[in-house]
């Protein structure tokens, strides 16, 4: 197996690039101030807790390698970056350019991927804080990436879910790839959850009135809570269901109970469960982190199987609790068609991918201009099935 190279990547000047096997050799303080926003999912410590806790290890094809970038002592830039032995856990699919270049005789994996572990969560890839010569230092540690692909001879380097700040510094080199995700937003100024049923439909608002009403006359009760209010029993409840839910669908699951015991500690204004109780005890359960700004879907699994209960965990209570604390999008996470007729609508998220090899390249390149053209025919269409009932009204 190709590894990828340790210490300094190369000196450009007064400028040095190095790469860390593990986040806890990058100073909290320096990384979060890099980061220059409270994203949670990439902040120092929810990167460090993934890897003290187990959940970042080579049996589930992941090794941490960050990229650093130094004026002398002084951090300027920073990446978190992943050797990669499989696409498992990133939701910007490659599997078939695995299989083409594989059955042409190459090896796809070991590959760099630039994201967060487990995690479709747009954000800042390219951290450098907000400076004056923020622009320079991103174009700095996207050519330092490609040119570290080269030097460690891997097939390839994928940036996913970037943020727009982020986009610029790729060059041609670097294959354009988007998809849609669904989430709902507030611009409409929305203060409570009645609000946002008026600005349904008739049909769309008598549908979710009657899901919800059929968890309540199901003689379930739910409620939301900030994760540093969660005692032991219910980290492990939790836990216990999303591990659940992956072994019902045949997935392994990679975060442990000691990094949900983390997320409490660590972020305990920023991490939420909403439970679901029925004659005191716990029959399901949904996690989810926060920004100032956004609230972030994850996880969620059940004991029982009550109709209407996952979108009442899993959206209308997040919905509830961005209306209440004054969040203004709520992201629930990859894929899901059903989630629009509730209120999510289509937004496009980005990806870049650095393919070494030329000729390989320009074939995947060919190929994600067709994989455009549809994406843009399938937003078309999906905005066309909007729930609201004045068209874009939340766009």
């Amino acid at each position: 197996m190709h590894g990828a190279p340790r210490g300094p990547a190369y000196n450009a000047g007064m400028l040095t690039l190095r790469t860390h096997e593990s986040i806890d050799g990058i100073a909290a303080s320096d990384w979060d101030a890099l980061a220059a926003d409270d994203n949670p999912f990439t902040r120092h410590a929810f990167l460090a807790g993934l890897e003290r806790t187990g959940c970042i290890r080579a049996a589930f094809g992941w090794r941490a390698q960050h990229l650093t970038l130094h004026d002398d002592d002084t951090l300027l830039g920073a990446v978190p970056l992943y050797v990669k032995a499989n696409s498992h856990g990133e939701y910007v699919f490659d599997w078939a350019w695995a299989d083409a270049w594989e059955r042409a005789g190459g090896d796809y994996y070991p590959k760099f991927l630039c994201a967060v572990p487990y995690s479709p969560v747009t954000g800042p890839r390219l951290l450098v804080g907000d400076g004056a010569d923020a622009d320079v230092r991103r174009r700095t540690l996207a050519t330092a990436l490609r040119e570290l692909t080269d030097r460690a001879g891997l097939s390839s380097l994928h940036v996913d879910f970037l943020r727009d700040e982020d986009i610029a510094a790729f060059d041609d080199a670097w294959l354009e790839r988007s998809d849609w995700q669904f989430q709902w937003r507030n611009p409409g100024g929305w203060r409570d959850f009645q609000d946002y049923l008026d600005a349904l439909t008739h049909k769309r608002r008598s549908a979710i009135r009657r899901e919800r009403q059929q968890v309540a006359g199901a003689g379930v009760a739910c409620e939301f809570r900030d994760g540093g209010a969660l005692d032991e029993d219910d980290w492990r409840s939790m836990h216990h269901l999303y591990t659940h839910t992956f072994d019902e669908k045949g997935n392994t699951p990679t975060l442990t109970l000691e990094f949900f015991r983390h997320l409490g500690a660590a972020f305990p204004h920023h991490s939420h469960v909403a439970f679901a109780r029925r004659d005191r005890g716990i029959i399901a359960g949904a996690l989810f982190l926060s920004s100032h700004d956004t609230l972030y879907g994850r996880y969620w699994g059940a004991r029982e199987a009550v109709p209407g209960l996952h979108f009442e965990l899993c959206y209308y209570q997040g919905i509830d609790h961005c209306l209440r604390a004054g969040l203004h999008r709520f992201e629930p996470g990859a894929q899901g068609l059903h989630k629009l007729a509730r209120g999510f609508l289509p937004a496009r998220t980005h990806s870049r991918h650095y393919i070494a090899d030329a000729g390989f390249r320009a074939a995947i390149r060919a190929a994600l201009k067709r994989e455009a053209a549809l994406l843009e025919a399938r937003g078309r269409e999906l905005l066309a099935h909007s729930p609201f009932a004045e068209r874009g009204r939340d766009r």
